[in-house]
């Protein structure tokens, strides 16, 4: 509780310093004392007290103190901010004091110790100090204080009860247990009531009234009484913690209780603002809501009444915290020119025509109706074709803020709710957490691999997401952790997902499905010249003329490093010749200039893929079908052959799912019903034993849309019928024979045409999907379109027969 004159406090250990009496006897100058202002320091007589020496001018007074031997007067200011006082603006009492050391402390400052004599009043200024330069001096009298008698009991009684109540007050206090002991053990009543007097912390103007008290009795008494009201001050603080002030009307409690609290706050921390002080004046720059405004104050006062201390009023900060932190009822300003919005999307992806022409669309009606309710896109895709992306191009291209959200792997309902506070650790979902973060109630959200959420006994995540992602429901979007209804209508909402089989109906039927299909071989080169080849050299922070690639390098690693329908890969490999081109550059070695494929090998290995390319027709049984992968497209190769063997059972290999291990036996059985139409004599069925093998094994397939495939490859087996040559299908079989249509279109053709195939086979119904196909991807291609079995055998299979062909014996 020691002061100083700017309000630096030191803590000095006063028993370690030597204090000899007899050389701080000299008498002080009653007509110039020179004078030492302090901040907020009252010093009573026979004090003895370190005070920080923050001025110039006090540290020049309290030198020429120490220096001469000559006693100051210490006196407080009237006004604690004047940086520079003069007589005028200090209290007309202080005391006559004795500098008895003075330290340098390590961090530059400097601290006097300092014993009190007696009280003086000033009468006057004085012409000049012996102190010089621009010290204070004044013109004094002494002023002394009446003395109890020596067995005065009353006297002897309150200074006790003085000892008492200020050991009690010390007790709980943190860093007062130097004060503690000089209060429990000091051995003069005299000096221990002015002692308690310079350290209690009253306000200045209380302090000087007990130093105008001129008798000591009286003196203590007041300060009994001082104390006893401060005693009062902490029993009322410890009633309201424990709710027992039930006497009081409401409205004067909390007045009451408040005009408390800001005392004992400004006696404890002084002038800073305290956490609802803060909070009161965030929320006036907020816009709130009505009802948000009501819970806001209601929850704040709840906070007031919290013990700072207790685990509960962390909890409830972070929750004021978060209602502040979102934006309510703040919106970013839009970008209005659509070409503007045209030309990013343009420059920031190339190719994918279909999508940003949906995607502008979308734009277009924003802009034109900007308080129109956003639809749900999810953008469906293989690995690697600029879902992501995409969704930041369209944040840029409507000029509002931007934030991913990645939903893969979610197990828990909470994390898209959020988590009820009464849990410990309780946070806000997703959802909320991400508005949050970007500032904004107008943002472009990205909902990152919506298809990998999964569901276990703590819920399941998309039927939350089911709110989230409805236009009619999502204005009043309900986080448990926030409690309050939320509007995300003004939220653009983007799903990207890999796949759609994994996603419940009814959040499909909340989304609107966009299609991203594989990129070409040529587009691929155009992506890697535009966009990743750039990127990667300034990321490596090489320039053009250093290095760069020829198309056909660039077409090489595509397809023979990569097995991809996006880029991802593609910007594996580049990244890792760049990586060794850089290495070569910091050891000086020579480097191919420009990439082409003879150097591929050195940089990147033998070969890791080969491509698919079409067999020929030379063997009976063999039929290329087409198969939609995670990656893209592929084409299928469907063997059939036959050994003499009785009994009529049917042989699957190839690491084949269920569903296609079914198409295969209703193939057999289709044909085995429709041998006569076939050219197919029944005994054959029970002379040979029919195997049919998908080549990779090690790769697992499913699906029906090799239905048709097995079907001819079966007949082509039985028949030795030759296949019509560059020929690939797809479809499903029933056992009547029918052709069903089936999904993946534009990535199997894509797949087909990288094969060399000209002709493909597909169900009538499929005529759709290619009609709504760039004709950049079908040139060159010949459409066959089937309702039955029967129309694919006649299309697929030629009546020459195989090369090599053998007669199958019925004997």
């Amino acid at each position: 509780m020691n002061n100083s004159d700017k309000d630096n406090h030191k803590i000095i250990s006063l028993g370690q310093i030597d204090i000899d009496p007899s050389k701080f006897n000299a008498e002080p100058d009653l007509d110039a004392l020179p004078l030492l202002a302090t901040q907020n320091l009252v010093l009573f007589p026979g004090v003895t007290i370190p005070i920080s020496l923050v001025r110039i001018s006090s540290q020049f007074t309290a030198q020429y103190a120490l220096d001469s031997k000559n006693p100051i007067g210490i006196v407080c200011q009237r006004n604690p901010e004047d940086d520079a006082p003069t007589l005028e603006s200090l209290y007309d009492y202080g005391t006559i004091a004795d500098v008895i050391k003075i330290f340098d402390l390590p961090d530059g400052g400097h601290t006097a110790i300092i014993r009190a004599r007696d009280k003086f009043h000033i009468i006057g200024s004085a012409e000049n100090s012996n102190a010089g330069g621009n010290a204070l001096a004044a013109k004094v009298e002494i002023v002394k204080d009446a003395k109890p008698r020596r067995n005065d009991k009353d006297f002897v009684a309150v200074v006790q009860a003085i000892k008492n109540l200020t050991l009690r007050l010390l007790k709980d206090m943190d860093g007062m247990q130097e004060f503690f002991l000089n209060v429990q053990n000091f051995p003069d009543p005299i000096g221990l009531v002015n002692m308690i007097c310079t350290q209690s912390p009253f306000p200045t103007d209380q302090k000087m009234a007990l130093l105008l008290e001129d008798n000591v009795k009286e003196r203590a008494k007041e300060l009994l009484a001082q104390l006893t009201r401060q005693e009062q001050m902490l029993l009322v603080a410890e009633e309201i913690q424990s709710s027992a002030r039930q006497s009081f009307d409401q409205q004067q409690r909390h007045a009451f209780l408040q005009q408390q609290m800001e005392a004992i706050r400004q006696e404890l921390y002084g002038d800073n603002d305290d956490d609802l002080t803060v909070f009161r004046r965030k929320a006036d720059e907020i816009d709130f809501p009505a009802n948000v405004a009501a819970v806001f104050d209601k929850e704040l006062d709840k906070l007031g009444r919290l013990n700072p201390q207790s685990p509960d009023y962390s909890v409830q900060y972070s929750y004021i915290e978060t209602l502040l932190e979102l934006p309510w009822n703040k919106y970013s300003d839009l970008n209005t020119d659509l070409n503007l919005a045209k030309d990013i999307l343009d420059a920031d992806h190339y190719g994918l025509p279909k999508v940003k022409e949906r995607i502008l669309e979308q734009i277009a009606v924003l802009l034109n109706n900007p308080e129109g309710k956003a639809p749900i896109l999810c953008l469906v895709g293989p690995p690697g074709v600029g879902k992501t992306s995409l969704g930041q191009s369209v944040a840029r291209a409507l000029g509002r803020k931007y934030q991913r959200v990645s939903l893969g792997g979610l197990h828990d309902e909470a994390e898209i709710r959020g988590h009820r506070r009464t849990y410990i650790g309780a946070m806000p979902g997703r959802i909320i957490d991400a508005v949050k973060r970007v500032g904004t109630s107008n943002p472009v959200l990205l909902l990152d691999e919506i298809d990998k959420i999964g569901s276990d006994f703590k819920g399941d995540p998309s039927a939350a997401l089911l709110e989230v992602l409805d236009p009619e429901q999502n204005c009043r979007f309900h986080d448990n952790y926030v409690d309050i209804d939320y509007d995300l209508s003004k939220v653009l909402f983007i799903a990207t997902a890999n796949t759609l089989t994994t996603l419940s109906q009814p959040l499909l039927d909340r989304m609107e499905i966009i299609d991203l299909s594989g990129y070409l071989l040529e587009e691929k080169i155009e992506i890697a010249n535009r966009h990743i080849i750039p990127r990667l050299l300034k990321e490596f922070k090489l320039k053009k003329s250093q290095l760069s690639f020829t198309p056909e390098a660039i077409a090489h690693i595509i397809e023979n490093y990569t097995s991809e329908s996006g880029v991802r890969q593609l910007e594996k490999q580049i990244s890792k010749i760049i990586r060794k081109i850089v290495l070569a550059l910091m050891l000086k070695e020579k480097y191919p200039h420009k990439i082409q494929p003879k150097h591929l090998k050195g940089y990147l290995g033998l070969e890791r893929y080969s491509k698919d390319l079409y067999e020929g027709n030379e063997f009976a049984g063999v039929v290329t079908g087409l198969a939609w992968t995670a990656v893209g497209g592929e084409i299928l190769f469907i063997e059939s052959s036959l050994s003499r063997a009785k009994g009529d059972k049917l042989i699957l290999t190839g690491n084949l799912g269920n569903v296609m291990k079914e198409s295969a036996a209703i193939a057999l059985q289709y044909v085995k019903s429709h041998s006569r139409e076939l050219g197919i004599d029944d005994e054959l069925f029970e002379k040979y034993q029919l195997h049919v093998h998908v080549p990779e094994g090690a790769i697992p397939k499913d699906g029906p849309s090799a239905g048709i495939t097995m079907a001819t490859s079966i007949v082509s087996a039985f028949t030795q019928r030759k296949v019509r040559s560059c020929l690939a299908m797809t479809g499903e079989i029933t056992l009547r024979g029918k052709v069903l249509p089936v999904g993946g279109i534009k990535e199997k053709i894509l797949a087909a045409k990288r094969a060399g195939i000209t002709d493909i086979i597909l169900s009538v119904e499929n005529r759709k999907d290619v009609e709504d196909i760039d004709a950049m991807y079908i040139s060159g291609l010949t459409f066959h379109y089937v309702k039955t079995v029967m129309e694919v055998i006649d299309k697929a299979l030629l009546d020459e027969k195989v090369a090599h062909y053998r007669e199958l014996s019925h004997r």
